[in-house]
């Protein structure tokens, strides 16, 4: 088979692999369909990721078709249509018990990262009756590879633990696909204003049309000096990083309202300055974390039911072993106006 491979930090390949196989019970290979990139595929090429060894077959999102499971399998056969989980769960050790799915004893976030991942023909998916999903008859397989990991991220480690609640004012920094995702399902919960930053212009317009009530670009204007008017000096009651850098960071820092939330969702490869000096007198609440993915099984209800349509943040299409054109686009965005990618097989 064909898989996209990272051969060290700046490189990258489409080459010829194995096909993976069973190796336990509980495996299920899924024939690829459809795959993307995500932002934190382009933190693994930069060297942000370590743990990530050369040969190592890149992805953790896609959905695709069962071509074969392991013995102890149930809930899955041949044939059958799923949306695989960016996450993968045991389902019984402690933290699976407590729905703490990203540090499974034996799982986590594995694919793409401690495992061949999903950008090639086949994958394999360990504890595939806790790892995967059917797909609902008719539904749009698109829109569901959001549910693989930035939907399920937007809203668990940016809406959720942000504390989001009806009427809040809140800030999203960072207006690329997880942020879009916050965007969306922050919606969920109903504040009375969003306000998206972002130095790209034409991913705020699109902001305003996802729900954006106010767009603060950063290179035109001070972010912080902005919000502060648009809120009369007060801040907001939640600040959410969506970027990864410690200049986003600090913006979070300076615009949250006393007794505010700070939710922390972008990938950091250097150090932030938690400026505690200033923070601990105003009983500010700071979250960051990995997705655990609990909220899928209600996203997937949400999109069945049309209210949510995260099939919109598709700006681009590719065939599969177009993989390497598909990184260029993605990893130049503002050039291309790309948001997400769809790569099919």
């Amino acid at each position: 088979m064909k898989a996209l491979v990272y051969q060290g930090p700046g490189k990258k390949d489409w080459v010829e692999k194995a096909k993976p196989g069973i190796e336990k019970p509980t495996d299920v290979i899924v024939r690829v369909t459809k795959t993307t990139i995500c932002g934190t595929d382009l933190h693994i090429l930069k060297g942000d990721v370590p743990a990530v060894t050369e040969g190592r077959t890149l992805g953790h999102e896609g959905v695709g078709v069962v071509e074969e499971v392991g013995g102890a399998v149930r809930n899955f056969k041949k044939g059958d249509a799923v949306l695989i989980s960016c996450v993968t769960s045991c389902g019984t050790c402690p933290n699976c018990k407590r729905q703490l799915y990203a540090h499974c004893s034996d799982g986590g976030w594995i694919l793409g990262h401690k495992i061949d991942g999903t950008q090639a023909e086949y994958v394999r998916i360990p504890y595939g009756d806790n790892s995967l999903y059917p797909i609902p008859e008719g539904a749009d397989e698109e829109a569901l590879v959001m549910l693989s990991d930035i939907m399920p991220t937007g809203l668990e480690i940016g809406v959720q633990a942000g504390r989001v609640k009806p009427g809040d004012t809140i800030a999203i920094i960072g207006a690329g696909p997880v942020g879009m995702s916050v965007l969306l399902t922050s919606q969920f919960y109903s504040p009375g204003r969003i306000i998206m930053i972002d130095m790209d212009p034409a991913r705020l317009e699109l902001a305003k049309q996802f729900g954006a009530t106010d767009l603060v670009q950063v290179g035109t204007e001070d972010a912080v000096t902005r919000v502060l008017e648009i809120t009369g000096g007060a801040g907001v009651d939640v600040a959410i990083e969506a970027v990864g850098i410690p200049a986003t960071f600090d913006i979070c820092q300076k615009i949250v309202s006393a007794g505010g939330n700070i939710a922390n969702v972008g990938v950091h490869g250097k150090p932030v300055q938690l400026h505690i000096e200033e923070l601990w007198i105003r009983n500010i609440n700071i979250s960051m974390g990995l997705v655990c993915t609990n909220t899928t099984p209600m996203l997937l209800k949400t999109l069945g039911s049309g209210k949510v349509n995260p099939g919109k943040l598709v700006t681009h299409r590719f065939p599969l072993d177009e993989i390497l054109n598909a990184y260029d686009v993605f990893a130049n965005a503002a050039r291309e106006k790309a948001m997400k990618v769809i790569l099919q097989a």
